[in-house]
């Protein structure tokens, strides 16, 4: 239970901080938006560390399903939320999906390095790609197609090979995860990349390991 408590105290200090920051207008709406995806990623380090029982581990997640939803129909977290509502935007739920799924069959398939591998690309990867790509990418990949840019894509493809090179040392592996995430993330329609890219690196780590 103190595991949980720690989970919690985590992710209210990172929303916070957020809402702080985007009230001071030090950082802007979508910024604060970021800031909460990167933060709240590194939540999953505390079921690994501090929590055995799988059912307390999911806790956090499950009731997130719930008050991320709230949220979204009801703006009750600021910081989380787009002033223009659309489907897209369901993205923190789609978050706190990924992590319910993931907590679940890491503790149960003792897959708990695959499960924060995985968290940790969504977080930093999907996260500081879109605040890099939206702020510096100016050339389009297959502008046809997508809204994705060149600086984007190296952004994911180079936090998942720091992510991986932390975490793994059979490079041959690493540089799969890379391209596949890259991949995954720029085939991925706007809005379901926080199911997409956790829920495919896992699923293909599991496959392989």
């Amino acid at each position: 239970m103190l595991g949980v408590l720690y989970g919690f105290a985590l992710i209210f200090i990172v929303i916070n901080i957020a809402s702080i920051l985007q009230r001071k207008k030090w950082i802007s709406d979508e910024g604060a938006r970021k800031f909460i995806h990167v933060g709240v990623s590194n939540w999953i380090i505390i079921p690994v560390v501090f929590i055995d029982n799988v059912y307390l581990a999911l806790i956090a997640p499950v009731l997130f399903i719930i008050v991320n939803y709230l949220s979204y129909r009801f703006d009750l977290i600021k910081a989380m939320e787009r002033d223009q509502k659309s489907t897209n935007d369901l993205g923190t739920v789609y978050y706190a999906i990924s992590l319910t799924i993931i907590v679940y069959f890491m503790y149960t398939l003792d897959m708990k390095n695959e499960g924060i591998f995985a968290i940790a690309v969504m977080g930093y990867g999907d996260g500081l790609s879109a605040v890099f790509g939206k702020q510096f990418g100016v050339k389009k990949i297959f502008e046809k197609y997508n809204n994705k840019t060149f600086v984007g894509s190296f952004t994911m493809a180079f936090m998942t090979l720091l992510i991986g090179l932390g975490m793994f040392d059979f490079l041959p592996l690493i540089l799969l995860m890379v391209l596949s995430a890259t991949l995954i993330e720029y085939i991925t329609p706007k809005g379901l990349d926080n199911l997409s890219v956790p829920l495919g690196l896992f699923l293909l780590l599991g496959l392989l390991l």
